[in-house]
C-alpha cells in the first residue's frame, strides 16, 4: 500500500498547518504511523509517531509543545497538526507505517513511506 502525505505549504513563523497521511489501500485506524521531515543538506528526522494502542504519541525535543499527532477515524487518515511554526520546520515531510516503540526515530522501525508533502515557514 502507498501512503500519500497533503496539506504542506508557505506558512509564516508562528503559523499554522495540517498535515494528513492516508493510505490508498486500507485504513490506518489501526497502524502505529510516524513522521518524518528533512530539510535540504539534512538527514531525515523523525518528529511524531502515534501509536496504535490508545493513540499514545510521542515528539522529538525539537517540536515537543507545537505540534500534535491524531487520528481521524471516519476518514482513517492520521494527522500532523503544526503551530507556532518556525523558519526551522521548513522540510519535506513524511509519513511511514510502522515505528512507536524505544527506537521510533529510526528509519528502519517503518515500513511503508510516502512520498512526502513540502512544508516552507517564512516571511
Amino acid at each position: 500500500a502507498q501512503l500519500v502525505e497533503s496539506g504542506g505549504g508557505l506558512a509564516q513563523p508562528g503559523g499554522s498547518l495540517r498535515l494528513s497521511c492516508a493510505s490508498s489501500g486500507f485504513s490506518l485506524n489501526h497502524y502505529p504511523v510516524g513522521w518524518f521531515r528533512q530539510a535540504p543538506g539534512k538527514k531525515r528526522e523523525g518528529v511524531a509517531c502515534i501509536s496504535d494502542v490508545a493513540g499514545v504519541t510521542v515528539y522529538s525535543e525539537s517540536v515537543k509543545g507545537r505540534f500534535a499527532a491524531s487520528r481521524d477515524e471516519s476518514e482513517g487518515t492520521v494527522i500532523l497538526q503544526l503551530s507556532a511554526l518556525k523558519p526551522d520546520d521548513t522540510a519535506r515531510y513524511y509519513c511511514a507505517t510502522g515505528g512507536c516503540g524505544p527506537t521510533w526515530t529510526e528509519e528502519y522501525e517503518y515500513s511503508s513511506w510516502g512520498q512526502g508533502t513540502q512544508v516552507t515557514v517564512s516571511t
